[in-house]
């Protein structure tokens, strides 16, 4: 009999597919606690994806409309049972900011060494670890993972970033930009947030906008 871990990696899995189609994403790592092993019934799906530079807005803009879509995609209001299931997109980032921004702590060593590629060409998923392993203790080294499924992007994907990949694009860049720009410094002015990690530039997007669970388990000395 399968267990909840073994079941949700299966769900997540099923769903991940879409990342085939989504334009502009290059790979995605799954993090948290299914990342950790550690996930419970009603865990979400917490991933960072790579983005192409210069399109990572509209990349996050397709993927919060496409696994939207589907009721995939994790809102931040949600929580418990409301979020069980659902990708939480927390973190883009292009090639120039693959390396995590510090400060740095054991937390994070522990996370970004338990990432699992699910999509993406194996030497993007190398230079990604490549960029971490300059603050990781011991670099990580890509080894092939059965969950590891979609490595090659589907032909919507392709037809996508064949018509957004010029001016065209760029256009739309810039307003997808102003559009989320406005929204993520709307929600700093209105929202409570405990030490937050929030990062919004053309090359990373970041949304950790409560740390409080990660100092306490820094405190407990989970690690």
């Amino acid at each position: 009999m399968e267990n909840v871990l073994d079941l949700k990696w299966n769900k997540l899995l099923s769903r991940a597919g879409l990342f085939s189609f989504v334009p502009f994403v290059e790979i995605v790592f799954v993090a948290g606690s299914m990342a950790m092993e550690t996930a419970g019934e009603n865990s979400d799906f917490d991933v960072i994806v790579g983005v192409k530079t210069g399109r990572i807005f509209t990349a996050r803009a397709f993927c919060i409309f496409m696994f939207g879509v589907f009721g995939w995609r994790k809102r931040r209001s949600e929580t418990g049972t409301r979020a069980k299931d659902k990708f939480c997109f927390s973190h883009f980032v292009t090639p120039e900011k693959y390396g995590l921004s510090g400060p740095y702590n054991i937390y994070w060593e522990k996370l970004y060494s338990s990432l699992v590629p699910v999509y993406g060409e194996k030497e993007k998923i190398q230079k990604f670890y490549d960029a971490n392993g300059i603050w990781m203790k011991n670099k990580k080294i890509y080894t092939k993972d059965v969950r590891h499924l979609y490595l090659k992007p589907g032909y919507i994907k392709i037809f996508l970033e064949k018509i957004l990949g010029g001016k065209l694009g760029n256009i739309l860049e810039v307003w997808l930009k102003n559009i989320q720009v406005e929204k993520i410094e709307k929600s700093l002015k209105t929202e409570k947030q405990y030490k937050p990690r929030i990062i919004f530039n053309n090359q990373e997007l970041e949304f950790h906008p409560d740390t409080r669970r990660i100092e306490e388990m820094l405190n407990r000395k989970e690690f």
